[in-house]
């Protein structure tokens, strides 16, 4: 990391940080002091989006549905699938609290990211300890994208939109299977709202 100067904030940001089991540990014999920002969406929405982004790459690969299913006559989930895997956050958190304080972390919720994205990032700011700069000003709809895009300063080039990975047309999965998962992630995320203190209403 680059050294960080009286009044300067070093961010950094990879995905996969928070399900690695060994990302902790390491992170905390970096900088016991470090802030952790983690953006969390629906599990579901997710494994779904997750599998819609490896299609694009791998267009032969099985079905959303059989990749689900250990064995789908008795509904047994596939754990050990990482597109199912990554959505068991309340797992994940025990992990990152054997190293971290939970006022260390920050949950942004996906979904209000885009609804309400100054409100969202309004609670980043504060959390990083900085003067509430990005508002509702900055942003604007975008209906084509269906995300917000970010206006720059007055004057500066055009606002920057999420990139065409972002946005990709989900395929039509079983009802059935979506409600299993459903289902299986339900105890999971009540945890997760427990151990957090937030409702990210995904269960509605």
């Amino acid at each position: 990391m680059p050294k960080t100067l009286e009044g300067q904030i070093t961010m950094e940001k990879t995905p996969s940080y928070f399900v690695t089991s060994k990302a902790p540990a390491r992170i905390s014999a970096m900088s016991r002091d470090t802030k952790l920002i983690v953006v969390v969406r629906d599990p579901v929405t997710r494994a779904i989006s997750d599998y819609t982004q490896t299609l694009s790459k791998k267009p032969d690969i099985p079905s959303f549905e059989s990749l689900t299913f250990k064995n789908r006559t008795t509904g047994l989930i596939d754990t050990s699938w990482s597109a199912i895997q990554i959505g068991i956050y309340a797992k994940h958190l025990d992990n990152w609290l054997q190293y971290f304080q939970m006022d260390q972390i920050l949950f942004v919720s996906g979904e209000r990211l885009i609804s309400d994205p100054a409100g969202e990032l309004g609670r980043v700011q504060d959390f990083l300890g900085l003067k509430r700069i990005i508002t509702d000003k900055h942003f604007y709809f975008n209906q084509t994208k269906g995300f917000p895009c970010l206006k720059k300063a007055e004057g500066s080039s055009k606002p920057h939109c999420l990139g065409k990975t972002k946005g990709r047309t989900h395929p039509n999965i079983d009802p059935e299977v979506v409600q299993r998962l459903r289902d299986f992630y339900r105890p999971f995320n009540m945890k997760f709202y427990q151990m957090t203190g937030q409702f990210f209403g995904w269960d509605d």
